[in-house]
Protein backbone atom coordinates (compact mmCIF):
# COMPACT_ATOMS: atom_id res chain seq x y z
CA UNK A 1 0.00 0.00 0.00
CA UNK A 2 3.18 2.69 -0.84
CA UNK A 3 2.91 4.94 2.32
CA UNK A 4 0.47 3.04 4.27
CA UNK A 5 3.19 0.48 4.82
CA UNK A 6 5.25 1.95 7.80
CA UNK A 7 8.20 1.15 9.80
CA UNK A 8 7.85 1.09 13.50
CA UNK A 9 10.64 3.45 14.48
CA UNK A 10 12.89 3.54 17.49
CA UNK A 11 11.78 7.06 18.87
CA UNK A 12 7.96 5.76 19.32
CA UNK A 13 8.12 6.22 23.15
CA UNK A 14 9.01 9.55 22.67
CA UNK A 15 6.10 9.93 20.22
CA UNK A 16 3.91 8.55 21.89
CA UNK A 17 4.07 11.83 24.39
CA UNK A 18 4.30 14.68 22.10
CA UNK A 19 1.29 16.87 22.17
CA UNK A 20 0.04 18.48 19.15
CA UNK A 21 -3.04 19.96 18.08
CA UNK A 22 -5.89 17.98 18.38
CA UNK A 23 -7.92 16.68 15.87
CA UNK A 24 -10.30 14.67 15.18
CA UNK A 25 -13.11 13.55 17.99
CA UNK A 26 -10.31 15.03 20.09
CA UNK A 27 -8.96 12.95 23.46
CA UNK A 28 -12.62 12.68 24.98
CA UNK A 29 -13.81 11.46 22.03
CA UNK A 30 -11.70 9.39 21.48
CA UNK A 31 -11.12 7.91 25.08
CA UNK A 32 -14.79 7.36 25.04
CA UNK A 33 -15.04 5.20 21.69
CA UNK A 34 -12.30 2.96 22.47
CA UNK A 35 -13.30 2.51 26.45
CA UNK A 36 -16.60 1.75 25.11
CA UNK A 37 -14.90 -1.00 22.82
CA UNK A 38 -13.39 -2.36 25.43
CA UNK A 39 -16.31 -3.11 27.12
CA UNK A 40 -17.33 -5.66 24.06
CA UNK A 41 -14.02 -7.23 23.04
CA UNK A 42 -14.06 -11.02 23.27
CA UNK A 43 -11.84 -12.70 25.32
CA UNK A 44 -9.68 -13.47 22.37
CA UNK A 45 -9.40 -9.95 20.65
CA UNK A 46 -8.83 -8.19 24.50
CA UNK A 47 -5.75 -10.56 24.78
CA UNK A 48 -4.68 -9.49 20.87
CA UNK A 49 -5.14 -5.54 21.46
CA UNK A 50 -3.28 -5.59 25.14
CA UNK A 51 -0.25 -7.70 23.11
CA UNK A 52 -0.06 -5.50 20.25
CA UNK A 53 -0.74 -1.91 22.29
CA UNK A 54 2.91 -0.19 23.06
CA UNK A 55 4.14 -0.46 27.08
CA UNK A 56 3.30 3.43 27.47
CA UNK A 57 -0.78 2.40 27.35
CA UNK A 58 -0.28 -0.35 29.82
CA UNK A 59 -2.91 -2.44 28.23
CA UNK A 60 -5.81 0.16 28.26
CA UNK A 61 -6.11 0.63 24.45
CA UNK A 62 -8.34 4.32 25.04
CA UNK A 63 -4.79 5.93 26.19
CA UNK A 64 -3.70 5.57 22.71
CA UNK A 65 -6.83 6.20 20.82
CA UNK A 66 -5.38 9.37 20.29
CA UNK A 67 -2.11 8.66 19.17
CA UNK A 68 -2.54 9.53 15.36
CA UNK A 69 -3.96 12.72 15.79
CA UNK A 70 -0.65 13.50 18.49
CA UNK A 71 1.78 12.75 15.42
CA UNK A 72 -0.26 13.57 12.29
CA UNK A 73 2.52 16.76 12.21
CA UNK A 74 5.96 15.02 13.14
CA UNK A 75 7.88 14.57 10.40
CA UNK A 76 7.26 10.89 10.05
CA UNK A 77 3.44 11.06 9.99
CA UNK A 78 2.53 13.46 8.01
CA UNK A 79 1.55 11.27 5.29
CA UNK A 80 -1.12 10.43 7.38
CA UNK A 81 -2.95 13.63 7.54
CA UNK A 82 -5.62 13.16 5.02
CA UNK A 83 -6.65 9.64 6.44
CA UNK A 84 -8.76 11.17 8.85
CA UNK A 85 -11.43 12.17 7.34
CA UNK A 86 -13.43 12.58 3.60
CA UNK A 87 -14.63 15.55 1.74
CA UNK A 88 -17.68 15.09 0.28
CA UNK A 89 -19.03 17.58 -2.35
CA UNK A 90 -20.76 20.52 -1.23
CA UNK A 91 -24.68 20.35 -0.43
CA UNK A 92 -25.59 17.41 -2.28
CA UNK A 93 -25.72 15.16 1.35
CA UNK A 94 -23.86 12.05 0.23
CA UNK A 95 -20.58 10.34 0.49
CA UNK A 96 -19.57 7.53 -2.57
CA UNK A 97 -16.18 5.85 -1.92
CA UNK A 98 -15.02 5.78 -5.59
CA UNK A 99 -16.00 9.72 -6.00
CA UNK A 100 -14.50 10.76 -2.46
CA UNK A 101 -12.17 8.83 -1.47
CA UNK A 102 -8.67 10.38 -2.12
CA UNK A 103 -6.25 13.41 -0.65
CA UNK A 104 -6.10 16.44 -2.22
CA UNK A 105 -3.57 15.12 -4.76
CA UNK A 106 -6.31 12.54 -6.24
CA UNK A 107 -4.38 9.81 -4.84
CA UNK A 108 -7.18 6.76 -4.31
CA UNK A 109 -8.00 5.22 -1.28
CA UNK A 110 -6.48 7.86 0.75
CA UNK A 111 -9.20 8.96 3.26
CA UNK A 112 -10.26 7.72 6.07
CA UNK A 113 -12.65 5.30 4.87
CA UNK A 114 -9.54 3.44 2.69
CA UNK A 115 -7.43 3.77 5.73
CA UNK A 116 -10.06 1.70 7.66
CA UNK A 117 -10.24 -1.02 5.43
CA UNK A 118 -6.29 -0.65 5.09
CA UNK A 119 -5.52 -1.35 8.59
CA UNK A 120 -8.25 -3.76 9.35
CA UNK A 121 -6.53 -5.53 6.30
CA UNK A 122 -3.41 -5.04 7.72
CA UNK A 123 -4.66 -6.54 10.88
CA UNK A 124 -6.39 -9.67 9.93
CA UNK A 125 -3.91 -10.94 7.37
CA UNK A 126 -0.37 -10.02 9.48
CA UNK A 127 -1.07 -10.69 13.30
CA UNK A 128 -0.74 -14.17 13.31
CA UNK A 129 2.22 -15.41 11.79
CA UNK A 130 0.91 -19.30 11.19
CA UNK A 131 4.43 -20.75 10.60
CA UNK A 132 6.68 -19.33 13.37
CA UNK A 133 3.31 -17.85 15.52
CA UNK A 134 5.40 -14.57 16.09
CA UNK A 135 3.39 -11.28 15.53
CA UNK A 136 4.34 -9.55 12.44
CA UNK A 137 5.80 -5.96 12.11
CA UNK A 138 4.13 -2.84 12.20
CA UNK A 139 0.92 -4.53 13.82
CA UNK A 140 0.74 -1.96 17.01
CA UNK A 141 0.61 1.23 14.64
CA UNK A 142 -2.23 -0.32 12.42
CA UNK A 143 -4.19 -1.10 15.77
CA UNK A 144 -4.11 2.57 17.16
CA UNK A 145 -4.08 4.09 13.35
CA UNK A 146 -7.47 1.74 12.76
CA UNK A 147 -9.04 2.12 16.73
CA UNK A 148 -9.04 5.78 15.89
CA UNK A 149 -10.23 5.94 12.53
CA UNK A 150 -13.11 4.46 13.04
CA UNK A 151 -13.67 7.25 16.06
CA UNK A 152 -12.98 9.67 13.08
CA UNK A 153 -15.33 8.56 11.18
CA UNK A 154 -18.31 8.61 13.03
CA UNK A 155 -17.74 12.68 13.64
CA UNK A 156 -20.25 14.14 11.09
CA UNK A 157 -17.87 16.76 10.08
CA UNK A 158 -14.90 14.14 9.39
CA UNK A 159 -17.62 13.66 6.23
CA UNK A 160 -18.19 16.95 5.74
CA UNK A 161 -17.90 19.58 2.76
CA UNK A 162 -15.37 20.26 0.54
CA UNK A 163 -15.54 23.69 0.27
CA UNK A 164 -15.32 24.80 3.74
CA UNK A 165 -12.85 21.66 5.18
CA UNK A 166 -15.31 20.03 6.86
CA UNK A 167 -16.71 23.14 8.39
CA UNK A 168 -12.63 24.02 9.51
CA UNK A 169 -13.19 27.35 8.03
CA UNK A 170 -16.67 28.25 9.41
CA UNK A 171 -16.10 30.75 11.91
CA UNK A 172 -18.39 30.68 14.57
CA UNK A 173 -18.72 31.50 18.40
CA UNK A 174 -19.60 28.58 20.79
CA UNK A 175 -21.02 31.03 23.70
CA UNK A 176 -18.44 33.66 23.66
CA UNK A 177 -15.30 31.97 22.87
CA UNK A 178 -14.06 32.28 19.08
CA UNK A 179 -13.88 29.00 17.01
CA UNK A 180 -14.65 27.10 14.65
CA UNK A 181 -17.54 24.66 13.75
CA UNK A 182 -15.20 21.62 12.53
CA UNK A 183 -13.81 22.30 16.26
CA UNK A 184 -17.11 22.64 18.02
CA UNK A 185 -17.97 19.20 17.00
CA UNK A 186 -14.29 17.31 17.66
CA UNK A 187 -14.44 19.56 21.20
CA UNK A 188 -16.37 21.87 21.96
CA UNK A 189 -19.67 20.25 22.61
CA UNK A 190 -18.37 17.39 24.63
CA UNK A 191 -16.05 19.29 27.00
CA UNK A 192 -19.35 21.15 27.87
CA UNK A 193 -21.00 18.15 28.20
CA UNK A 194 -18.34 17.41 30.42
CA UNK A 195 -18.64 20.10 32.58
CA UNK A 196 -22.55 20.07 32.62
CA UNK A 197 -23.57 17.43 33.17
CA UNK A 198 -20.57 14.99 34.36
CA UNK A 199 -18.91 16.99 36.63
CA UNK A 200 -16.23 16.69 34.44
CA UNK A 201 -15.34 13.06 34.80
CA UNK A 202 -14.87 10.95 31.86
CA UNK A 203 -15.66 8.06 32.89
CA UNK A 204 -18.75 8.93 34.30
CA UNK A 205 -19.75 10.28 30.74
CA UNK A 206 -18.84 7.13 29.45
CA UNK A 207 -20.39 4.75 32.08
CA UNK A 208 -24.04 6.12 31.11
CA UNK A 209 -23.18 5.84 27.46
CA UNK A 210 -22.60 2.40 28.02
CA UNK A 211 -25.98 2.21 30.04
CA UNK A 212 -27.49 3.75 27.11
CA UNK A 213 -26.41 0.95 24.96
CA UNK A 214 -28.34 -1.60 27.37
CA UNK A 215 -31.53 0.68 28.00
CA UNK A 216 -32.56 3.42 26.03
CA UNK A 217 -30.78 2.71 22.86
CA UNK A 218 -30.56 -1.30 23.18
CA UNK A 219 -33.38 -1.74 20.04
CA UNK A 220 -31.03 0.15 18.01
CA UNK A 221 -27.66 -2.24 18.54
CA UNK A 222 -28.10 -4.77 16.14
CA UNK A 223 -28.37 -2.31 13.25
CA UNK A 224 -25.20 -0.74 14.40
CA UNK A 225 -23.75 -3.86 14.36
CA UNK A 226 -25.21 -4.94 11.08
CA UNK A 227 -22.07 -5.57 8.74
CA UNK A 228 -21.55 -8.99 6.59
CA UNK A 229 -17.66 -8.08 6.18
CA UNK A 230 -15.07 -7.61 8.18
CA UNK A 231 -15.58 -3.49 8.92
CA UNK A 232 -17.77 -1.59 6.68
CA UNK A 233 -16.75 2.29 6.99
CA UNK A 234 -19.07 3.19 4.26
CA UNK A 235 -22.03 2.65 5.49
CA UNK A 236 -20.62 4.55 8.89
CA UNK A 237 -19.55 7.50 7.01
CA UNK A 238 -22.96 8.17 4.93
CA UNK A 239 -24.72 8.30 8.60
CA UNK A 240 -22.02 10.90 9.22
CA UNK A 241 -22.43 13.18 6.26
CA UNK A 242 -26.47 12.80 6.34
CA UNK A 243 -25.89 14.30 10.23
CA UNK A 244 -23.68 17.07 9.23
CA UNK A 245 -26.23 17.93 7.27
CA UNK A 246 -29.53 17.57 9.07
CA UNK A 247 -27.52 18.96 12.28
CA UNK A 248 -23.98 20.11 12.14
CA UNK A 249 -24.55 22.98 9.39
CA UNK A 250 -27.59 23.81 9.68
CA UNK A 251 -28.29 26.99 12.22
CA UNK A 252 -24.28 27.46 11.92
CA UNK A 253 -23.87 29.66 9.21
CA UNK A 254 -19.90 32.21 9.33
CA UNK A 255 -20.40 34.41 11.70
CA UNK A 256 -22.85 33.20 14.11
CA UNK A 257 -23.45 32.28 17.98
CA UNK A 258 -24.23 28.57 19.01
CA UNK A 259 -25.53 28.70 22.68
CA UNK A 260 -27.97 26.28 24.19
CA UNK A 261 -30.55 25.50 21.39
CA UNK A 262 -27.60 24.24 19.49
CA UNK A 263 -25.41 22.84 22.59
CA UNK A 264 -29.06 20.50 23.40
CA UNK A 265 -30.58 19.64 20.15
CA UNK A 266 -26.40 18.53 18.79
CA UNK A 267 -25.78 16.72 22.32
CA UNK A 268 -27.71 13.85 21.81
CA UNK A 269 -26.15 12.67 18.07
CA UNK A 270 -23.12 13.14 19.43
CA UNK A 271 -22.96 10.90 22.32
CA UNK A 272 -25.05 8.20 20.20
CA UNK A 273 -22.38 8.57 17.68
CA UNK A 274 -19.46 8.26 20.52
CA UNK A 275 -21.59 5.14 21.97
CA UNK A 276 -21.53 3.60 17.99
CA UNK A 277 -18.24 4.21 17.21
CA UNK A 278 -17.35 2.27 20.45
CA UNK A 279 -19.53 -0.73 19.28
CA UNK A 280 -18.58 -0.96 15.95
CA UNK A 281 -14.88 -0.50 16.59
CA UNK A 282 -15.11 -3.50 19.29
CA UNK A 283 -17.26 -5.47 16.39
CA UNK A 284 -14.16 -5.05 13.87
CA UNK A 285 -11.44 -5.86 16.54
CA UNK A 286 -13.74 -8.93 17.09
CA UNK A 287 -14.02 -10.30 13.82
CA UNK A 288 -10.57 -9.36 13.55
CA UNK A 289 -8.72 -11.83 16.33
CA UNK A 290 -11.54 -13.55 17.51
CA UNK A 291 -9.38 -17.12 16.63
CA UNK A 292 -11.67 -19.26 14.15
CA UNK A 293 -11.90 -23.36 15.16
CA UNK A 294 -9.21 -23.90 12.54
CA UNK A 295 -6.97 -21.09 14.43
CA UNK A 296 -7.27 -22.81 17.66
CA UNK A 297 -6.33 -26.04 16.37
CA UNK A 298 -2.78 -24.90 15.18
Amino acid sequence: MGGFELKWFVGVAVVLMMVQNILGWGKEGHYIICKIAEEYLTEDALAAVKALLPDQAEGDLAAVCSWPDEVRRHYHYRWSSPLHYVDTPDFLCNYKYCRDCHDGHGLKDRCVTGAIYNYSMQLSQGYYDLNSEKLTDNLTEALMFLSHFVGDVHQPLHVGFTGDLGGNSIIVRWYRRKTNLHHVWDNMIIESALKTYYKSDIMLMTQVLLKNITHEWSDDVPSWEDCKEMVCPDPYASESIRLACKFAYRNATPGSTLTDDYFLSRLPVVEKRLAQGGVRLAEVLNRIFTKKPSDAAQ
